[in-house]
């Protein structure tokens, strides 16, 4: 292990909230840097009264859901509505290598803490303001989740079958591709800090970040002009590409033949069955043009058979197949048990309970989650005094004034 974490030493005052904003700066945190996360007692962080909770009783400190986003961080809370509160925020940024916040355009400036305040306490720091539309222009003001970036974006349009309405994906899609690009764009920025000492405000606009991964489709219509629109599990340009049903309540195997290769494969997996042999599926335009035909066969096959099993049949003959599993199921997936995917951590009201790491391993080093998230306001007494330096006097003074909501 070395000494030292790749962020160590970088200070985070991370003033944003629901998933965007802290599932970037838990990057950072896990990796080493220094984030306190500043809340209100109210309103409270949205996914502080969202489930799952621990053993399902209610609570800001039992769910899971903030926690995962959270993990390595200090917890405090501010008022931000009392101008006692942003004093202490003043410091908080003062302090700050970064600075993040996820709210409406112009809430930040009318607190009284926007980037031009920040820059004038702070002159090298490094701002990152991100919402779903960007700070500027007609729809700046469009508040939202990322179920609602998705839908612009063109995501719920491409997902689901053609023959009913769009089915999402599951998820607030953005909230989850967008962190991804700012923890990135925030290494981008100190590496620029490091060089030249110069800070940056970043403005994030999360439809934007989500229009990368549909990069494919936004090419070719412009180029030839096509819209996509939803084709349930299918691919353009392979078959069979599916999930397809085993053995069991609501089992699942998915199933993907790239070329030719692979459906030879896959006949032998099958055990060769005269169907399969059939000339008009020899190569990849034929199996397109006869998806239907092709599923009903294969699983016919799939359906007498465990999801493992399909999945350990096709493997064994290099085509790609995987099981369908629930949450469930990922808890006892040996090959995630064998990387360290999840971390079970030592929560102060939730007990032991398991945090998922990161996609990545990189050599040298644990990156963490290196604690559990904090409970609400954990750390206030901690950061006023530990980290931003003020004295008892003035953390009574605080309180009193009610700058610690």
């Amino acid at each position: 292990m070395p000494d030292t974490l790749p962020f160590e030493g970088i200070k985070v005052a991370d003033f944003s909230w629901v998933a965007v904003g802290p599932t970037t700066t838990k990057y950072l945190a896990d990796h080493g840097a220094t984030v306190v996360r500043v809340e209100a007692n109210s309103p409270l962080d949205i996914l502080r009264v969202a489930g799952p909770f621990k053993d399902g009783v209610p609570g800001p400190d039992r769910t899971q859901f903030f926690a995962d986003y959270n993990t390595s961080k200090y917890g405090i809370t501010l008022d931000l509505k009392n101008p006692a509160g942003i004093e202490v925020a003043h410091r908080l940024i003062a302090w700050a290598d970064v600075f993040t916040e996820s709210f409406t355009p112009g809430t930040m400036d009318d607190l009284g803490i926007g980037y031009g305040t920040a820059c004038s306490l702070n002159p090298s720091v490094i701002m990152l303001s991100t919402c779903l539309m960007g700070q500027a222009g007609p729809a700046a003001s469009f508040a939202g989740f990322g179920f609602h970036a998705g839908a612009i974006a063109g995501y719920y349009e491409i997902t689901g079958w053609p023959d009913l309405p769009p089915d999402g994906p599951w998820t607030a899609y953005t909230d989850t591709l967008s962190p991804r690009f700012l923890a990135a764009t925030i290494m981008a920025a100190l590496d620029h800090r490091r060089r030249t000492g110069e800070g940056q405000y970043i403005d994030a606009a999360q439809l934007e970040m989500g229009l990368q991964f549909l990069a494919p489709q936004l090419i070719d219509y412009g180029l030839s002009g096509r819209p996509v629109t939803r084709d349930g599990n299918r691919s353009d340009v392979m078959a069979p590409h599916g999930a397809f049903p085993c053995q069991g309540e609501d089992q699942w195997c998915a199933i993907v033949v790239e070329n030719d290769h692979q459906w030879a494969g896959l006949r032998r997996a099958l055990g060769e069955p005269d169907w399969a042999k059939d000339e008009r599926f020899d190569n990849s335009a034929g199996r397109l043009a006869h998806q239907d035909e092709i599923e009903s066969m294969l699983s016919e096959w799939t359906h007498a058979l465990p999801p493992k099993a399909v999945m350990e049949a096709l493997l064994s003959e290099g085509v790609p197949a995987g099981v369908v599993q629930r949450s469930s199921d990922l808890q006892h997936d040996p090959q995630l048990a064998h990387r360290g995917f999840f971390r079970n951590l030592d929560h102060q009201e939730m007990g032991t309970v398991p945090y998922p790491g990161h996609q990545f391993r990189i050599s040298g080093y644990d990156s963490g989650p290196r604690s559990p998230a904090p409970l609400l306001g954990q750390h206030t007494e901690y950061v006023l005094k530990e980290l931003l330096g003020m004295t008892d006097e003035e953390m009574v003074e605080a309180v009193i004034t009610g700058a610690i909501a």
